[in-house]
């Protein structure tokens, strides 16, 4: 008599385990391939949203011009000022008017931080009057900190402007660039350069 082939139960058992392995590994494969595209396209999102603040500050920063205002109290206020508290406030030409109202094309605008956000706040005019309030825009969300830097013709940083006792008329302190210093999620520390316009 011929004998039958086929499994034994222990042969049948070993193949359940084997694919039961090869299931478990592919499993585990799949989950760490979708968690990595997940991560990636929250961080590409994450870095579009800082490329676009940066953008609009280096768009702002382009046009900066030596335009000084008055204040609320009728004080002089120069064409830059860089605040200790990580702010910048800076009097910029092309404020676009495409429905030609009886009002300046050029504006003031400021960068602060305020509850972890970067904001952008422009003024409807230059010399303010006691009720003129800036219209605030958030710009970047979830920033830890921020330092803004004056750059002067020499190469040194200032982290305020303007800087006391040194003469406007003297190039090698004239303002070159503005550096900007952040901390943001999840990427740490972000740093730009910008070259700004001779006065």
């Amino acid at each position: 008599m011929k004998r039958q082939g086929g499994f034994t139960l222990i042969e049948i058992l070993i193949a359940f385990l084997i694919f039961a392995i090869v299931g478990f590994i592919s499993s585990q494969l799949v989950s760490q391939t979708l968690n990595a595209n997940e991560t990636l396209s929250d961080r590409g999102s994450r870095l579009n949203e800082i490329h676009r603040a940066m953008s609009v500050l280096q768009r702002d920063l382009m046009q900066l011009t030596n335009r000084s205002i008055r204040d609320t109290y009728g004080d002089v206020r120069g064409p830059l000022l860089i605040g200790s508290d990580g702010s910048i406030e800076f009097t910029r030409n092309g404020w676009r008017n495409p429905l030609r109202l009886p009002r300046s094309e050029v504006q003031r605008v400021a960068y602060l931080m305020q509850d972890n956000s970067l904001l952008r706040g422009y003024w409807t005019v230059l010399d303010r009057a006691q009720d003129s309030e800036p219209a605030y825009q958030t710009v970047l969300t979830d920033v830890s900190a921020i330092e803004f830097f004056a750059v002067d013709a020499s190469g040194n940083e200032y982290p305020f402007w303007p800087v006391a006792g040194r003469s406007a008329l003297d190039p090698a302190t004239a303002l070159v660039g503005v550096i900007v210093r952040m901390e943001v999620a999840p990427f740490g520390l972000v740093e730009r350069v910008w070259e700004v316009p001779r006065a």
